[in-house]
């Protein structure tokens, strides 16, 4: 049961990601690689400040500000220098490998005698598994509210209307460039920022810890539609979240049969991507079998 608690809790830090990915995957129809490249990026600076002194919240914060800096530059790459989306990320997410091991030192750096969100919060009593979960869910209801609340603003309107029509939206008078930056911004730096928050939960940071993320943000989605269609965009944004969670129950789930190798997460993550990804397909197709009501 503990094990379970534990793979929530995480899955709910997970989810601070995979908002980040919906931002691009969903409202921008772009799948972002960036992503990959900023979570390490988060994890770095997040790390690096706090060995060097600066208050775990701060650090934190910093973090997601680096994230959203990145996202811009990934934004300026694809709109003003017309890279496509995918070779953008590509570019982004090479560059800072090389950023990440200049702002670490070094291709990890550990924070187990250092204070962290999660040492602090410990010392009110809480085990482990607890402080995470509190910050997994403090984090989310303020990035929930904020998001929600953004998105149906005339700014957050502007934003999902260049991702459904960008030549109708530049008709009607919306910079798509800048809308495009903007999200790009956000979601990096909500990637970033869970980038921290699971450094801190690690308790190091991992230059390497990048690679994957993609695929547990797309994956984590997916379950999402699959489980629940046709929700309004903020129940959509809570959706994910169990999206995130039940992606990792089912992660436990796999390496928890006998004899799976440990090893073997990232191909176990892929597959179920890619069964996840397959899953509306038969679902449609099961649909068109299905004989008229008459």
């Amino acid at each position: 049961m503990s094990l379970i608690l534990s793979t929530i809790s995480q899955g709910l830090l997970w989810a601070v990601m995979v908002i980040g990915v919906y931002l691009t995957f969903r409202i921008l129809d772009i799948a972002d690689l960036t992503a990959e490249g900023t979570y390490p990026l988060g994890g770095a600076i997040c790390a690096i400040a706090i060995v060097n002194g600066v208050d775990p919240i701060l650090a934190t914060l910093l973090a997601a500000v680096g994230g959203a800096l990145a996202g811009v530059v990934a934004g300026l790459l694809h709109t003003k220098m017309k890279l496509p989306s995918l070779l953008t990320g590509i570019v982004v997410l090479t560059g800072l490998y090389s950023v990440n091991l200049k702002v670490l030192g070094k291709a990890n750096l550990a924070l187990l005698q250092q204070e962290t969100l999660v040492s602090r919060l410990r010392e009110f009593g809480l085990d482990k598994t607890g402080a995470v979960m509190v910050i997994g869910l403090m984090t989310l209801s303020i990035i929930l509210t904020g998001l929600i609340g953004l998105l149906h603003t005339e700014l957050g309107l502007a934003l999902r209307s260049t991702g459904d029509n960008i030549p109708m939206s530049a008709a009607n008078g919306i910079n798509t460039d800048n809308m495009k930056i903007i999200a790009y911004a956000l979601s990096n730096g909500l990637i970033a920022l869970c980038g921290a928050l699971l450094a801190q939960n690690n308790g190091y940071a991992d230059i390497n810890s990048g690679v994957g993320t993609i695929v547990i943000g797309l994956a984590s989605i997916i379950i999402a539609e699959v489980l629940i269609r046709h929700l309004t965009l903020g129940w959509r944004l809570v959706s994910i979240v169990v999206g995130a969670v039940i992606y990792r129950l089912i992660l436990l789930a796999i390496l928890s049969l006998p004899g799976v190798d440990a090893d073997m997460v990232k191909l176990f993550s892929a597959g179920l991507l890619a069964v996840v990804l397959y899953v509306p397909e038969v679902q449609d197709k099961l649909k068109l079998r299905q004989p008229r009501v008459r």
